[in-house]
Formats: structure tokens, C-alpha cells, sequence
């Protein structure tokens, strides 16, 4: 990510701490940092592992704590894709995207389609309503069963 965006990002959060008199650890800029170079999703859980892996010292606790920072604060986004299991995405200078989920595999599927975006503008002239932002999200399962990671038939 460019310098420049990366400030923007890190500018963002340092204000919304600021505004909700949170603390500023090095802990809590260095999960923030994690997550804008992944590509995709995560859960906690597999945040928690990068950053110990990285021989960054947190605790769970800390990453738990700061992905709820921000997600207020809108820097990412949370999704329920299936069984109980949420995920996590970064949702500044991110394109809009919708998912494709397969109940077999739980496999997520990014995908971005232009149609979607000319029935978002229809939905807009004809509610008379400004969108701000989707979610669509198709559930079904794997057309190549042997890919399929885990098969539930």
C-alpha cells in the first residue's frame, strides 16, 4: 500500500482514538498495519497467530479489543459467512465487492460485477434513497466437488 494511503488510514484511526480517549500503543497501529497489507479475509483467531508469528508481542486480548476499535471506527468490516464464524475484511480503499459462499466448504469467493452496480443506481432513482455501501452475499455450494475442501455430501 502507498505511504500516503497508509498515513491516511493510520490518520483516521489515530483521530478516532483521540475523539474516544483510547490509548495509542504500538500494539494497537501494528494490528492495524497487519491487516491493511492482507489480502482477503481473516478471523481473529488467524490475525492473533500472523502477529505472534511475527514476533509482535499481543496479546489475544489486545487483537480481540482492537479489531472491535475498528470496526466502529469503520476501518474494516465484519461478515457471518457461516457456522458462527466471523470474518473480517479492511474496508477503506476498498472496492466494492459481494462474496460467494459454499455451505460445503465455507469457502468465500470475492467477485465484482458492473450489472450490480446498475441495479444498485435503478434502486436508487426509483426509492429515491442514496446507498452508501451493500452487502450481497449468494450461498451454494461448489460446482467442482473434488476442489470442494471439505465435503459435507
Amino acid at each position: 500500500m502507498k505511504t500516503e494511503k497508509k498515513n491516511q488510514i493510520k490518520d483516521i484511526f489515530d483521530a478516532y482514538l483521540s475523539k474516544k480517549n483510547y490509548r495509542k500503543t504500538p500494539e494497537r497501529y501494528a494490528i492495524l498495519d497487519e491487516i491493511y497489507k492482507f489480502k482477503g479475509h481473516f478471523d481473529v483467531e488467524s490475525m492473533y497467530i500472523n502477529m505472534r508469528n511475527k514476533k509482535y508481542p499481543v496479546s489475544r486480548a489486545t487483537v480481540y479489543n482492537t479489531i472491535e476499535i475498528l470496526l466502529e471506527c469503520q476501518l474494516i468490516r465484519k461478515h457471518q459467512f457461516g457456522k458462527n464464524h466471523a470474518q473480517y475484511e479492511k474496508s477503506f480503499f476498498n472496492r466494492q465487492h459481494d462474496h460467494l459462499i459454499c455451505t460445503n466448504c465455507e469457502k468465500v469467493i470475492e467477485f465484482c460485477d458492473p450489472r450490480i452496480q446498475g441495479i444498485k443506481d435503478a434502486i436508487e432513482d426509483t426509492m429515491k434513497f442514496k446507498i452508501n455501501r451493500h452487502a450481497l452475499n449468494f450461498y451454494g455450494q461448489c460446482l467442482d466437488e473434488e476442489n470442494c475442501s471439505k465435503k459435507n455430501y
